[in-house]
């Protein structure tokens, strides 16, 4: 059973930028597609970016955010620059077998528990 724990979230200024990662064990990293999700206070969750042979963005954060994976430290980072406070939000590690599926949650089968991150002067 693949477990995902995110860390690397906090408060950071407009402009800043914040690294998350999302460690996973329990399978072998390789085998999965590993995506980004975030959800703000009262919105619904939304794709912004997944990862398999290829990277997708959301168009919100093309440009800005960048997704990257070791399989080895069986690790995915996203690297988020030029924050915006419409990017606070909740952030979830989100997995599925092999391939990204868009920015359907229900197409993903494994969550993490999420990292707040905030964007504010």
């Amino acid at each position: 059973q693949l477990q995902l724990v995110e860390s690397g979230g906090g408060l950071v200024q407009p402009g800043g930028s914040l690294r998350l990662s999302c460690a996973a064990s329990g399978s072998t990293l390789n085998y999965y597609a590993i995506g980004w999700f975030r959800q703000a206070p009262g919105k619904e969750r939304e794709g912004v970016s997944c990862i398999s042979r290829t990277t997708y963005y959301a168009d919100s954060v093309k440009g800005r955010f960048t997704i990257s994976r070791d399989n080895a430290k069986s690790t995915v980072y996203l690297q988020m620059d030029r924050l915006k406070p419409e990017d606070t939000a909740i952030y979830y590690c989100v997995a599925r077998q092999w391939i990204c599926a868009g920015y359907v949650p229900t197409n993903y089968n494994y969550w993490g528990q999420g990292t707040q991150v905030t964007v504010s002067s």
